[in-house]
């Protein structure tokens, strides 16, 4: 019987062939080459290691058709309001600074701006401002753009995971109608970006992921004996393993707080290689998961992050009068720096910027702390205005920083059931789920002392993962079709269930729109959405 490959060529195992050259009197014609034989592989093995299959007419349409909504929902009325609001006068007017200096500047003396923030995100910023000028739609279009890009991101990964296009459709259907998403796609502020680029590396992880173990399945057709000693598989370069840990110092080029996710990640790399290799069949795949090339990478991921980190810097080397910039040479009465200065004072401004960070102490009207985020305890208002004309006595408009309330209150009992289905299935993807929503939330409980202050928008890399548990959990409610009894009543049932969830978080969302847009609604209309009375003023 003729095998049918499913897989795509790959060239870094690709079996040698040969041809055989006729008697020189006759044409030369190449004899065809030999079949590679294929090894039979259990089933199991075979479910465990096959990539998903390739998304259709339908999942791109679906794919399209959902970061469509995303990104037009994002753009209306993108100007309003016209001036910066909330951290935008910080971070509008840094990026103007890099755009035209290299570095943020101080224009009412004339010096050097000390900043406790990377300047990738600003960076970002910066480039819609270029393209469409300083003002309120220049500086906030680069959100909605890698807002809507991180809806697709999300889409196509969760394919990769869940390999259903309804489950990926409602991934990013759900990050769609996400207040906390929303408010941040459309305003100048760096959470954003941060969350894209690690949204940005989980994708190139989960191909990272799908790839090696498709080679690993290609490996095993073609004849490899895991145990047998010697054996040496090729695996070939994990291009997307370099692209995620790149993407991973750019997410620190943005903020600080991206070091936890490349820490995690990393750790899900060599958990793929030991996973991998027991599906495969090797005895000792914990050993071999590590010594192979996992621990390499674990090491690999944090150096690679690193020099993409600095080299987010690369505006305040060139410049000679950024904050710090000549910072030993002055200190010690040098009339230029060493070769290796740039690098030391480098380190210094890390170092003063990391003690701001730690001794933070000025008390805001909307900080809060990790335990609440979940909760929806404090939301951050970022824009207020009552003289508007809306028919009513009495107007108010706001743009709140608040998730949509059904989808945020479902996330804790998600990841509850999360937890229980990663262990009961003994699943990988839902621990890889897990992981990337906690790593967002947990570090910050070890930053609770009275003094710090923190805010509702630090937890916004979560929310993908967040989104991730959710549709995992409807997943497992909707359950797979084929397993199911033709008469069962199970599909229909988990339909419904999934299907009702999914109109009211989009009923949600639209009934919180108006604080989420800045629109001008009565006051008795705003009101009537501070569910959480004072705790949302």
């Amino acid at each position: 019987m003729a095998h049918v490959r499913w897989w795509h060529p790959d060239p870094y195992d690709r079996p040698m062939t040969s041809g055989v050259l006729t008697q020189a009197s006759e044409p030369e014609t190449p004899a065809p080459a030999p079949v590679q034989p294929v090894r039979a592989v259990a089933d199991i093995v075979r479910r465990r290691l096959a990539p998903a299959p390739k998304g259709g007419l339908s999942f791109w349409l679906v794919a399209a058709l959902i970061t469509g909504i995303g990104l037009l929902l994002r753009l209306v009325n993108l100007a309003h309001p016209k001036d910066v609001i909330f951290d935008e006068v910080y971070y509008a007017n840094e990026a103007q600074d890099l755009l035209q200096r290299g570095v943020e500047w101080n224009p009412e003396d004339n010096t050097p701006q000390y900043v406790v923030h990377p300047p990738l995100g600003k960076w970002m910023i910066g480039l819609g401002e270029q393209l469409f000028g300083y003002n309120s739609f220049g500086w906030r279009i680069s959100a909605v753009t890698v807002g809507a890009i991180s809806i697709l991101l999300i889409v196509i990964a969760a394919y990769k995971l869940f390999r259903s296009t309804i489950l990926a459709g409602l991934a990013g259907l759900l990050m769609s109608l996400d207040g906390m998403h929303f408010v941040l796609s459309r305003v100048a502020l760096l959470d954003i970006f941060l969350m894209f680029w690690i949204v940005v590396a989980f994708f190139f992880l989960v191909l990272d992921r799908e790839q090696r173990r498709a080679r690993w399945l290609r490996l095993l057709e073609n004849g490899l004996e895991p145990n047998r000693p010697g054996a040496r598989p090729r695996l070939g370069f994990p291009w997307y393993r370099l692209l995620s840990a790149i993407s991973l110092g750019l997410a620190c080029g943005v903020k600080w707080s991206g070091i936890y996710y490349v820490a995690i990640f990393a750790v899900a790399m060599v958990a793929f290689d030991m996973s991998a290799r027991r599906s495969a069949g090797y005895k000792h795949w914990v050993r071999e998961g590590i010594l192979s090339d996992g621990f390499a990478w674990f090491v690999a991921t944090f150096a690679i992050a690193v020099v993409v980190y600095i080299n987010c810097w690369w505006g305040w080397f060139l410049s000679d009068g950024g904050y710090f910039r000549h910072w030993y040479a002055e200190s010690n009465g040098l009339a230029h720096d060493r070769w290796f200065d740039p690098l030391v004072n480098l380190w210094h401004y890390h170092h003063e910027a990391y003690n701001f960070h730690v001794t933070l102490e000025t008390k805001h009207q909307y900080q809060s702390w990790p335990w609440q985020w979940l909760l929806l305890g404090r939301p951050v208002a970022f824009y207020w205005e009552q003289s508007g004309t809306c028919g009513a006595p009495s107007c108010a408009a706001e743009i709140l920083l608040l998730g949509t309330p059904l989808l945020w209150w479902s996330f804790l009992p998600a990841l509850i059931a999360l937890g229980w289905l990663a262990i009961a299935r003994r699943d990988g993807r839902a621990w890889l789920i897990m992981a990337g929503a906690l790593t967002g939330i947990v570090p910050w409980f070890n930053e609770m002392p009275e003094h710090r202050t923190m805010f509702y928008f630090y937890c916004l890399p979560s929310e993908p993962f967040l989104v991730l548990a959710v549709v995992y959990v409807l997943g497992a409610i909707l359950g797979p079709a084929r397993k199911l009894r033709p008469n069962s009543d199970q599909r229909l049932i988990g339909s419904i269930i999934v299907g009702s969830y999914v109109v009211l978080v989009a009923a949600c969302f639209a009934y919180f729109y108006p604080i989420y847009a800045g629109v001008d609604i009565p006051y008795t209309s705003w009101f009537a959405r501070m569910w959480l009375g004072s705790r949302w003023v």
